[in-house]
């Protein structure tokens, strides 16, 4: 089987609800990442097969194929390039990475762009669903999946909280991990790490027109006596919106490419795909999925935890990386290193290839070989990939 070559890693700095990329549209944010990505690697754009786009909520302004809309309002790629999107909810870009390195280990395509998007601001998470229901056209629950699970609304929120019981976690547990989210981000970002892999963007203000290059969720001024102060998401309940994940907007991109890409477009790897994992489990805890999602690409890969030298465990809720070290006996100190979604957000669809990035970046500044991300999606599913840095 052929191998699927990393060439480079893209993603916008987060932006809060409201915040500096609430002026930008999803598409035209999807657009100047996939921009970005192409002038980097001096691909010529019109070589490209095709472009996968992650984007939960398609809805507003990222429905009617979102994906091809940024093809076609990009400037460094022409028209005659496809797109698609895909939900998986939070592992979209994650997925659409994975279909991407498919595309090429199965020699059908040679240079394939994967990507997400979501405006959190411009298109409400969930509004999809929200918008329809409120004018009566019907629920996403149907009779028999009502039946198969009766009187159950399939909640994230409800799922952490599970997990947290489950695995015995304190509220304290979850406002250190919170915390350490946060100095981690601010450690990255005042030492500069996150520098090769951001997409600048400019933000018109009232002052003027300013440069987005600092994700805007980290809270430089974070203690453990805010984030404990924080009051709860639910009553008798242990999280809090300071141990979840931050609403933001993102757009992020990998170009993903063949040995005979490399050699006919003089590129550089900088990574190798090294294995693909999906799976699915209980759809009520629904966030747990990403430690057993681990153990079978472990084992496919013939690896154990301890050969992995960075690890990026996406930050729903503290509960679900807690859950994921609890179980796989991972090194903490490995996890996350330069921040998660806690301090930097979580774009949803963005997320899995904005995850890459990061990793990718990570095992560069620490002399790593080996990273894995795993992601905890809607419906109980898990996406995990290793890579080898090169």
């Amino acid at each position: 089987m052929a191998t699927a070559y990393i060439v480079d890693a893209v993603r916008t700095a987060g932006g809060r609800r409201n915040g500096k990329l609430a002026g930008w549209h999803p598409v035209d944010l999807a657009a100047a990442t996939l921009d970005t990505l192409v002038a980097r690697t001096g691909m010529d754009g019109a070589k490209i097969d095709d472009v996968i786009m992650g984007c939960v909520t398609q809805a507003g302004q990222q429905a009617m194929q979102v994906g091809r809309n940024a093809v076609l309002a990009a400037k460094n790629i022409p028209d005659s390039v496809p797109a698609v999107t895909i939900d998986r909810q939070c592992g979209s870009s994650q997925q659409a990475m994975q279909f991407a390195a498919q595309a090429v280990m199965s020699g059908t395509m040679d240079v394939v762009i994967a990507s997400g998007v979501e405006s959190m601001t411009r298109v409400p998470m969930g509004s999809n669903a929200m918008f329809h229901m409120k004018e009566g056209l019907g629920h996403y629950k149907s009779p028999r999946l009502d039946e198969k699970y009766p009187g159950i609304m399939f909640s994230q929120f409800m799922g952490a909280e599970m997990i947290v019981k489950k695995h015995g976690f304190s509220k304290d547990d979850l406002d250190q991990f919170a915390l350490k989210s946060h100095l981690n981000a601010i450690a990255a970002t005042k030492a500069g790490l996150f520098n090769d892999e951001l997409v600048v963007l400019d933000v018109e203000t009232p002052e003027g027109v300013i440069q987005h290059n600092v994700d805007e969720g980290i809270r430089f001024d974070a203690t453990l006596e805010s984030i404990a102060g924080v009051k709860l998401l639910q009553e008798g309940g242990s999280l809090t919106a300071a141990s979840s994940s931050q609403i933001c907007d993102g757009s992020s991109a990998v170009m993903i490419v063949s040995e005979e890409a490399l050699k006919a477009y003089g590129l550089t790897p900088i990574a190798r795909i090294h294995n693909l994992t999906v799976t699915a489990g209980d759809p009520v805890i629904m966030l747990e999925e990403p430690l057993f999602a681990t153990d079978r690409a472990l084992q496919r890969a013939g690896m154990k935890i301890s050969d992995i030298d960075a690890y990026e465990v996406n930050e729903a809720f503290a509960s679900v990386p807690l859950a994921w070290l609890k179980h796989t006996g991972a090194d903490p100190e490995k996890l996350n290193i330069h921040g998660g979604a806690i301090a930097l957000g979580h774009p949803l669809g963005a997320s899995g290839t904005k995850l890459m990035a990061t990793l990718l970046g990570v095992l560069k500044a620490k002399g790593g070989k080996y990273g894995l991300q795993t992601m905890c999606e809607g419906g109980g599913v898990a996406n995990v990939t290793i890579v080898e840095r090169l």
